[in-house]
């Protein structure tokens, strides 16, 4: 059976979002490619090898979470084929794709989980427009998405080329028919925790030092234990500079210079419309991670090309302003 290297690790989704937002105001100077560079540092997921002098985990242990009459242990916590699910009662029965894969094909659930609802690194497919997760799929699986970085987008690339037609349509109405139920608070701050990659996601450092948060989302497990564990219902906390939301709130409604505002595509207060993508509620690292993904010029399939001309007139401040309004919005 194969295993996350490390417990807890995720990879990106194939429900990536699409974003109508505001560009630079006219005659500002563009992005500089060192700001967006920048950026990645705290848009891309990441898990860094593990310390070869640290113990081994005792695989045999039996884990519990809170709310659950369920058990695991640590060995079955980390299975790519036979995720965890601790609350089955959130859901629909899963096809046998999103429970347990098929071979080469991992389980679904094993990075968005038995709800779909995902973590940081990966998006939450609840909700999402049944053919819009089609178009995802099929650019990651023809290259024209997840072709270079970050790595957790290579890992869904090679997912996609393994799902045959039939998983990946059960797959997509399971996710598509789901409710989405937003997990992640968001906090404006002008300083944030020091944090640390572990397992795809940011972690606190645990001696408590605080950091200007600069032009930056910070988001973290509210419960580390919880998300280590995989429990679904983990929630986050997501640390926005101070006056982004409402910096968000003007460019989603009104625009700013050539672009048109976010609404004008993704509706009224972001529910989304049509094939569309819903914004509302969903991760602003993760929406922050597209927007830089569709500048960069790595999503290429033909539905992309509007967010690449919208991405590419966007300051990284622009960014982080308008995932923090749609992340702090209800859907």
């Amino acid at each position: 059976m194969k295993r996350h290297v490390f417990p807890g690790s995720l990879i990106v989704a194939a429900g990536g979002l699409a974003l109508c937002t505001s560009a630079l105001a006219a005659g500002q100077a563009p992005v500089s490619g060192a700001a967006i560079h920048a950026a990645e540092a705290w848009a891309f997921p990441v898990s860094p090898t593990a310390d070869p002098k640290a113990a081994a985990p005792d695989l045999s242990k039996a884990v519990h979470v809170a709310g659950s009459t369920r058990s695991y242990t640590r060995g079955e916590i980390s299975l790519l084929d036979s995720p965890p699910d601790w609350f089955p009662q959130d859901h629909p029965p899963m096809p046998r794709i999103v429970a347990h894969g098929r071979k080469p094909a991992w389980a679904c659930a094993a990075c968005h989980l038995p709800d779909g609802e995902g973590a940081p690194a990966t998006a939450a497919l609840t909700g999402l427009p049944r053919a819009y997760i089609l178009e995802q799929l099929a650019a990651f699986r023809h290259g024209l998405r997840g072709a270079s970085r970050p790595r957790t987008t290579r890992d869904m690339a090679h997912e996609a080329r393994n799902l045959d037609s039939a998983d990946m349509q059960q797959a997509v109405a399971y996710f598509s028919s789901l409710a989405f139920r937003p997990r992640t608070r968001v906090v404006e701050t002008a300083t944030v925790p020091k944090t640390h990659w572990r397992d795809y996601v940011l972690m606190t450092n645990r001696n408590g030092a605080r950091e200007p948060i600069g032009a930056r989302i910070i988001v973290t497990p509210a419960d580390v234990g919880d998300y280590e564990d995989r429990d679904a219902r983990t929630e986050y906390v997501a640390y926005v500079p101070p006056g982004s939301i409402a910096r968000g709130a003007i460019i989603a409604a009104k625009g700013v210079g050539a672009v048109l505002p976010c609404e004008s595509c993704h509706g009224t207060s972001l529910q989304g419309v049509g094939n569309i993508p819903p914004l509302a509620g969903r991760s602003p690292v993760y929406i922050a991670r597209e927007l830089i993904l569709f500048r960069t010029g790595e999503r290429t399939n033909r539905g992309a090309a509007p967010m690449r001309l919208e991405a590419s007139r966007l300051s990284v401040g622009d960014m982080i302003a308008v995932a923090a309004y749609a992340a702090s919005r209800r859907p």
